[in-house]
C-alpha cells in the first residue's frame, strides 16, 4: 500500500520543475516585465491580475486571492487530490514518485481508512441494487416519481434504498463479527445495547448490531474524490427522525464536506455560482430541473470550513432557506460564517422563501428557469440582508436606535478582511447610523488594543535573542530622514497587467497592497527617536512604502531565507501575542529545521499552515515587492539592513513598553520613591517632553 510521498522529493520536484509551461498549458500567458499575466481562470475578469513569478515559482491572483506554486496550481485548475498533482507533475519531468514507508501506525489508519472506503462504496451499491430489486422497491420508486425524479438524475446521484427490517446489510456486508464491527465503524450499523461490547466474541444466534438505516431513501455522500464517505437517509415512513445522517467516521467529519458538491463540479467545467441549501432532496430536484449548482450541509449549521470550501470553487454564494425562524436562523449563521471570507471580488447572497415553501416545492411550482430569475432578481446581496437583519425592531431614526444597530454591526463589520468591501461596509454602517466611519474605526480598534493589553500584561516579558545581521562592508553610514511621506497619487486609473514585482499603485485604493495605512509611517515622528538607520543600510526617503515591522519580517523571509540564519532562537516570536510575529517564528522554525530551502520550497511547506489568515497572507507578502515608490515601482534595498531594522524596531517598541511599565510602577509607590528612583523617573520624564 502507498505510503507518504517524502518531503525531500517535493522539494526536489519544486526546484525542477517551471510553473511558468505548467499553466500556460492550459492559461495562455503574456510576458508583462519580469513576469506573466492573464486574465485569472479562478474568478470572472476583465483586466489580468493573474500574475505568475519564474523568479519565485508561484503565482498569484490580486483580484481573487487564488495562490500557490506548480503543485497547487494542478490541484485547483485540475482538480486533484495532493498525491495526484505531484504524480502529474512528477511524470510531465520524467520522475518516478517515491513513497516512504509507513510505521506500524501509520499503515493501520491508512489500512483502516482504504477498508472503509470500499466498504462505504459496497453499502451505496447495495442500496442501488435494492432501490432496482421491485419486490421492495415500489413505495420508494412511488415516491421518488411523486418528487419529479427521474431515474437518470437518481442514478447520477447515486440514490438507493435501505428496505424496512434490521439486519440486511448486515446480512450481505457484516457477515462476521470483524465485517460488522467496521460497519459499525463506518457509521452504517449500530451496536445493541444489550451486546457484551466484545466485538470479537459472538454467540450462536445471537446479533450483536443493527443497521442504521431501514426504510429510508438512501443519498450517498461524495467527498471531493467521488468516493462515498457517508450517507443520508430520507424516511419513507411515519419513523422518525425524518432525514438521518452518518454519524462522524475516520473519513467523514459532517463540517467539511458539502452534499452535491462533487456532482456540480462534474456537471460545470467553472461554477458561476454555488446555491446552499437546507436538504438532499433540494439538491437533486434543482438538479433534475438542470439547476446543476446546489449543495447541502450534512445536519449542521453552515460554518467557515464550508464557506472555504465553497469560495474554492466559486466567487459567488447564494444561500436559499426557507423564511421561517429556523431558516432566519440559518441564515445569520451563514452570514457571520462568511464574513471572515469576504475578499474584494467575492459575493454572499441571500434568498428566503415564502414561508411553507423550499426549493424543492418551489422549483415543481414555477421551473427551473424560473428559479435562476428568481434568486438573480431577488438575491439579496450581503450588505442589504446584514443591515435589514441586524435592524429589524430598530428605530434608526432615534438616537437610541443608531446606537443600537452601531453596537450590532460594527463587531460583525470587523471580521470582514481588510480591503475595498470592508471600506464599503463601514461607509454603509456609517451612512446609516449618522456616525463618523473613522469614529467606527476608532472604538473597535479601541477595545482591541484594550484586550491586546489586558492580554500582554498577563505574559510575563520575553528577553529578544537575535544576531546582528551582517552589514555590507562598504555601504555608507546613514541616518532616518525627517522628510515626510507622500501618499501614493489620488487620481484613478485603469490597472495595466501586473508585470513587475509590484503592482502600480493606481490599482488600490491608497498604497500599494498590504501597506495598511495603519502600518505606514505618515511623519518623522513615527519612526522612534532612538531607532537610527542601521550603519552602513539605505537612506529612508520619502514616498517609499514599507510594511510594519512584524509583516516585514515576514516578507523578507520569503524573498531571502538566508536571513534565518541571524536568529538563533525563535521562541521569542511563537510565544508573541502578537498573529504575525507568531507567523514570522513558525516561518523561523521551518528554516532552522531546513537550511538551504529556496523561497519556491519554503512557500511550498507554508501553504499546509493551519491558520487560514496566516494562508491568504503569504502569497500577497511574497508576491509584493517589500519595499515601493509612490507610483508603486519596486524599490532596490539591502536585506541585511532591512531585516535588522525590523528587529531593532520591535526591540526599541519592547524597551518602550517596559519604561512605561516602570513608570507607572515609580508613580505607584507615591512618596516611596528612593533617590535613585527618582532621578530615574525625572530623565525618563524629560525624554517624554
Amino acid at each position: 500500500m502507498a505510503g507518504k510521498i517524502p518531503q525531500y522529493f517535493i522539494d526536489d520536484l519544486l526546484a525542477r520543475a517551471d510553473i511558468v509551461p505548467v499553466v500556460d498549458s492550459r492559461v495562455k500567458l503574456r510576458k508583462t516585465g519580469k513576469n506573466y499575466s492573464a486574465c485569472c481562470p479562478f474568478h470572472d475578469e476583465k483586466t489580468p491580475s493573474f500574475t505568475v513569478s519564474p523568479d519565485k515559482q508561484f503565482y498569484y491572483c490580486f483580484g481573487c486571492g487564488a495562490s500557490g506554486n506548480a503543485v497547487g496550481f494542478l490541484m485547483e485548475y485540475d482538480r486533484l487530490p495532493f498525491p495526484e498533482a505531484v504524480e502529474k507533475l512528477a511524470a510531465s519531468l520524467g520522475l518516478e514518485v517515491p513513497r516512504e514507508k509507513l510505521d506500524a501506525g501509520q499503515l493501520k489508519r491508512q489500512q483502516e481508512s482504504q477498508s472503509l472506503y470500499q466498504l462505504t462504496e459496497k453499502a451505496a451499491e447495495f442500496y442501488r441494487e435494492k432501490l432496482r430489486d421491485h419486490k421492495v422497491s415500489t413505495p420508494a420508486i412511488t415516491y421518488l416519481k411523486n418528487r419529479g425524479l427521474s431515474g437518470a438524475i437518481c442514478k447520477e446521484f447515486g440514490i438507493g434504498l435501505a428496505p424496512p427490517g434490521w439486519d440486511n446489510l448486515l446480512n450481505q456486508l457484516g457477515t462476521s463479527s470483524e465485517k460488522s464491527a467496521q460497519l459499525e465503524l463506518a457509521g452504517l450499523a449500530i451496536r445493541r445495547q444489550d451486546s457484551d461490547g466484545n466485538a470479537g466474541k459472538t454467540e450462536p444466534g445471537k446479533r450483536h448490531h443493527y443497521d442504521r438505516f431501514r426504510n429510508r431513501i438512501m443519498f450517498p455522500i461524495r467527498d471531493q474524490r467521488g468516493r462515498t464517505i457517508a450517507f443520508g437517509g430520507r424516511v419513507l415512513g411515519d419513523d422518525k427522525p425524518k432525514y438521518l445522517n452518518s454519524p462522524e467516521t475516520p473519513i467523514f467529519h459532517k463540517g467539511r464536506e458539502l452534499y452535491g458538491l462533487w456532482e456540480a463540479r462534474q456537471a460545470n467545467r467553472e461554477l458561476k455560482r454555488l446555491i446552499v441549501v437546507e436538504g438532499y432532496m433540494d439538491v437533486v430536484a434543482l438538479a433534475q430541473f438542470d439547476i446543476r449548482c446546489a449543495v447541502a450541509t450534512l445536519g449542521t449549521a453552515c460554518g467557515e470550513d464550508h464557506i472555504q470550501l465553497a469560495f474554492r470553487h466559486t466567487q459567488e454564494i447564494v444561500f436559499c432557506f426557507d423564511g421561517d425562524k429556523a431558516g432566519r436562523t440559518a441564515a445569520r449563521r451563514a452570514l457571520e460564517a462568511g464574513l471572515p471570507h469576504m475578499q474584494d471580488g467575492r459575493s454572499l447572497r441571500f434568498l428566503l422563501l415564502p414561508e411553507g415553501e423550499d426549493p424543492d416545492t418551489l422549483v415543481r411550482q414555477i421551473g427551473g428557469e424560473r428559479f435562476d430569475q428568481l434568486i438573480d432578481e431577488q438575491g439579496r446581496p450581503l450588505e442589504d440582508f446584514l443591515f435589514d437583519l441586524l435592524g429589524e425592531g430598530i428605530n434608526i431614526q432615534t438616537m437610541d436606535g443608531r446606537a443600537r444597530l452601531s453596537k450590532a454591526a460594527a463587531p460583525l463589520l470587523d471580521r470582514l478582511p481588510a480591503g475595498v468591501y470592508r471600506q464599503l461596509m463601514f461607509q454603509q454602517l456609517a451612512r446609516r447610523t449618522g456616525l463618523e466611519q473613522d469614529m467606527l474605526e476608532e472604538i473597535i480598534a479601541a477595545e482591541k488594543a484594550r484586550s491586546a493589553e489586558l492580554a500582554r500584561q498577563s505574559q510575563p516579558a520575553a528577553k529578544p535573542a537575535h544576531k546582528p545581521a551582517p552589514k555590507p562592508a562598504s555601504a555608507p553610514s546613514a541616518a532616518p530622514s525627517t522628510e515626510s511621506w507622500a501618499p501614493p497619487p489620488a487620481e484613478e486609473a485603469a490597472p495595466p497587467p501586473y508585470g513587475d514585482e509590484a503592482p502600480p499603485a493606481e490599482a488600490y485604493d491608497g498604497p500599494p497592497p498590504d501597506y495598511d495605512e495603519s502600518g505606514i509611517p505618515q511623519g518623522p515622528q513615527d519612526y522612534p527617536e532612538e531607532a537610527p538607520a542601521a550603519q552602513g543600510g539605505p537612506r529612508r526617503r520619502s514616498g517609499q512604502y514599507r510594511l510594519p515591522a512584524e509583516r516585514m519580517l515576514i516578507a523578507l523571509l520569503l524573498h531571502h531565507p538566508q536571513l534565518a540564519e541571524t536568529i538563533e532562537d525563535s521562541s521569542r516570536f511563537s510565544a508573541s501575542n502578537d498573529a504575525d510575529l507568531q507567523l514570522f517564528g513558525e516561518i523561523l522554525q521551518v528554516l532552522h529545521k531546513n537550511p538551504g530551502l529556496n523561497s519556491n520550497q519554503l512557500f511550498g511547506r507554508l501553504l499546509n499552515l493551519e491558520s487560514k489568515e496566516a494562508r491568504e497572507l503569504l502569497p500577497r507578502l511574497a508576491m509584493s515587492h517589500p519595499i515601493v515608490g509612490s507610483q508603486g515601482q519596486a524599490m532596490e534595498y539591502d536585506p541585511n539592513t532591512e531585516f535588522s531594522d525590523c528587529l531593532r524596531t520591535l526591540d526599541l517598541a519592547a524597551e518602550r513598553e517596559r519604561k512605561r511599565g516602570l513608570l507607572d510602577q515609580l508613580k505607584s509607590n507615591g512618596n516611596q520613591l528612593s533617590a535613585d528612583q527618582l532621578a530615574l523617573l525625572a530623565q525618563f520624564r524629560r525624554k517624554q517632553d
